[in-house]
């Protein structure tokens, strides 16, 4: 069993909001107290979305600065990264991350290595959603940046196909310095938690977990674990995943349980209490970016 240190991400907010949950934060202000209070708590790593998804650019940018440049001044070192933004092309999607790495030092761009549909059961029960497409040319463009502006991959491992893109890029020898394969499980409630079902990728099942660990073997690559539409830690591969050496991917982007609210601070506690009865401890900044092989 393994007795690594444990990278624990936190996804403090995402698109989640009121009813979703109460606690995600919003404005740049919530943002950076959020964000200070997840580092306190012992937080490895923070993902965040800006208040306004919609942003891009310069834009999207300045509005990342407002929340993230009062973090830096009260923790440097602490390890952060922005999503994807809307925006016609995957240059202008992207566009955000190299002024915030010029201006901020941001060690970390999002990677999303393929496509799937992500719904929702419409009013007749059956799925209703989107398509959330990313090419291989969009792919190769993605990479090429992180290899560009020497930063980590956040992979965003959605589908089993993901994957397999991600393990192409590392025969070739064209896989970022620093980059983690993030295993995103369908909980019951789906991405958009409106209701039960129509969720994506495979569940969150020790069989599933094997599956991708199959896939992995040999790679060397750090990997974690989340749920989204559900609660990682009241599933079986959250322990699984400490048990042969994974790190583990929670917050209120992904978690959903209507009949519980808990804060970023909350499951990040219980976490780190699963963390304690397997033997592992938790990863600071500093270990963090040795574990991950960051540039």
């Amino acid at each position: 069993m393994s007795q690594a240190p444990v990278v624990i991400e936190v996804a403090i907010n995402g698109e989640t909001r009121p009813p979703r949950s109460p606690h995600a934060p919003r404005t740049p202000a919530e943002i950076t107290a959020e964000a200070l209070r997840c580092y306190d708590a012992g937080a490895s790593l923070l993902h965040a979305h800006c208040h306004d998804f919609a942003l891009s650019g310069r834009a999207a940018a300045d509005a990342y600065l407002a929340a993230w440049r009062p973090v830096q001044a009260q923790r440097p070192g602490a390890l952060w990264y922005p999503t994807l933004v809307m925006a016609p092309t995957i240059e202008e999607r992207l566009r955000h991350v190299e002024l915030l790495v010029a201006e901020l030092g941001l060690r970390f761009a999002v990677v999303d290595p393929g496509s799937t549909n992500l719904g929702a059961p419409g009013p007749d029960g059956l799925p209703a959603g989107i398509v959330y497409p990313n090419s291989y040319d969009e792919i190769r463009t993605s990479f090429a940046l992180c290899e560009r502006l020497r930063v980590g991959a956040a992979l965003a491992i959605y589908e089993p196909g993901f994957l397999w893109t991600t393990l192409a890029y590392q025969r070739a020898g064209r896989l970022p310095r620093g980059s983690m394969v993030k295993l995103y499980f369908g909980g019951e409630w789906g991405m958009m938690a409106t209701g039960r079902g129509v969720s994506f990728g495979l569940p969150p099942t020790r069989n599933a977990l094997a599956a991708y660990l199959d896939m992995l073997e040999g790679s060397g690559l750090p990997w974690s674990v989340s749920v989204w539409g559900g609660d990682l830690l009241q599933t079986p591969i959250a322990r699984m995943a400490l048990e042969l050496g994974g790190h583990l991917h929670i917050g209120l982007e992904e978690h959903f349980d209507p009949e519980r609210k808990p804060t970023n601070a909350e499951l990040l506690n219980e976490a780190k209490a699963l963390c304690r009865e397997v033997g592992r401890p938790v990863a600071d900044a500093k270990q963090t970016a040795e574990i991950l092989g960051l540039p």
